[in-house]
C-alpha cells in the first residue's frame, strides 16, 4: 500500500460501529473530519486499486462476520450543519454524517412539525437519504423525500448537486445519485411553529418505547412492509415471535425487529432472516423484502 498522511487505519472490527453490534473486520479504515480529507481518502482507494464501503450511521446494515474487504470510510466524524432563515422557512445545510437527532433538536428548538417523525429514527443524515428513512404513523411528513431540497455527491473528486426533483424516490429508497457518496444534504420546512410539538414528540417516544424494542441492539425495522400487509403483522401471525438463532432473535415486543441478545453474529442474524422470509412465504403468501444492506464477504 502507498503511504499516505491520512490515519487510515487497519482490521477495525466493525461490529462499535454499527446499531446491531455486529460485524467483523474492515481489511482499512478511516474517518473523514471534512471535505479534504474525503477525498483524499477516495483517491487512496483508488491509487491501492482497493474497493470502497461507505458505512454511514450504521443503523440499517448487517455486516459479515468475516468483515469487509478494502477500505471502509465511517462517517461519524464527518458532521456539521448551518442553519438559516429565508422566506419564511428554516433552511439547514447537514454534513452527511450528521446524526438525525441533531437535526430533531434544531426542528424542537423551532418548534417545528419534522421534529416528530424524526424522533423515531436513527442514524445519519446521509443514511436517511440513500434509504429515503421515515415512520410508519400516519403524520406530515413522515419521509426524508418531504424534508429535502437537494443533495450534493462526491463522484471521484468532482462535487455534483441534486434537487429533490432530479432523485427518484420510493419506499425506503432514493435513486438517482448514484455512484459516488452524498456529502451533503439540505433540508428545509416552513416556518410555522407548533406549541405542542415538544409534548407530541415525548409521547410518541413514550409509545415507542412500550411497542419497540430500543433497550436491545437492533437495525430497527428489519422487513419492507409489502403491499397489502404490515411485515410485523405477518411475522407475528407465522408464529415467529421470540424465534431464535443463537444470540439473534425475533423480538417479543415487536416482529419486524430482530435484536441482538448480547453476543448474536451476522450468521445467526442473516439464517434468521431468511428464516423468517421462508416461513411468512408458506404461510401468507406474501414475499417479505430486507430493509437492511448486507455488508462484506
Amino acid at each position: 500500500m502507498r503511504e499516505t498522511s491520512l490515519d487510515i487505519k487497519q482490521n477495525i472490527l466493525l461490529a462499535q460501529y454499527t446499531s446491531w453490534n455486529i460485524g467483523g473486520p474492515a481489511d482499512y479504515f478511516f474517518q473523514p473530519k471534512s471535505l479534504i480529507e474525503m477525498k483524499a481518502c477516495i483517491q487512496w482507494a483508488a491509487d491501492n486499486r482497493a474497493a470502497l464501503t461507505v458505512l454511514s450511521g450504521g443503523s440499517n446494515c448487517l455486516i459479515s462476520d468475516k468483515g469487509v474487504r478494502g477500505l471502509v470510510v465511517n462517517l461519524n466524524k464527518f458532521t456539521g450543519t448551518i442553519v438559516e432563515e429565508h422566506d419564511g422557512r428554516l433552511q439547514i445545510a447537514a454534513i452527511a454524517g450528521t446524526p438525525k437527532s441533531e437535526l430533531l433538536k434544531i426542528f424542537l428548538k423551532y418548534k417545528l412539525a419534522p421534529a416528530l417523525f424524526l424522533a423515531g429514527i436513527p442514524g445519519d443524515v446521509g443514511g436517511g437519504v440513500v434509504m429515503n428513512a421515515g415512520v410508519s404513523e400516519q403524520m406530515e411528513p413522515r419521509e426524508f423525500v418531504e424534508i429535502v431540497d437537494w443533495i450534493r455527491v462526491l463522484r471521484g473528486q468532482n462535487v455534483h448537486t441534486y434537487t429533490r426533483d432530479d432523485l427518484k424516490w420510493s419506499y425506503r429508497h432514493c435513486e438517482g445519485w448514484q455512484p459516488g457518496v452524498i456529502i451533503e444534504v439540505g433540508i428545509s420546512w416552513p416556518l410555522t411553529p407548533d406549541d405542542q410539538i415538544l409534548l407530541k414528540v415525548r409521547e410518541a417516544n413514550t409509545t415507542r418505547l412500550k411497542k419497540q424494542p430500543l433497550d436491545k441492539p437492533s437495525c430497527g425495522s428489519v422487513f419492507v412492509n409489502p403491499e397489502g400487509g404490515k411485515a410485523g403483522q405477518l411475522i407475528e401471525s407465522s408464529g415467529l415471535k421470540g424465534t431464535r438463532f443463537g444470540d439473534a432473535q425475533v423480538s417479543e415486543k415487536h416482529a419486524n425487529f430482530i435484536v441482538n441478545l448480547g453476543k448474536a453474529t451476522a450468521s445467526d442474524t442473516k439464517r434468521l432472516i431468511q428464516h423468517v422470509q421462508d416461513t411468512v412465504k408458506s404461510k401468507t403468501g406474501f414475499q417479505l423484502k430486507t430493509e437492511v444492506v448486507f455488508l462484506g464477504e
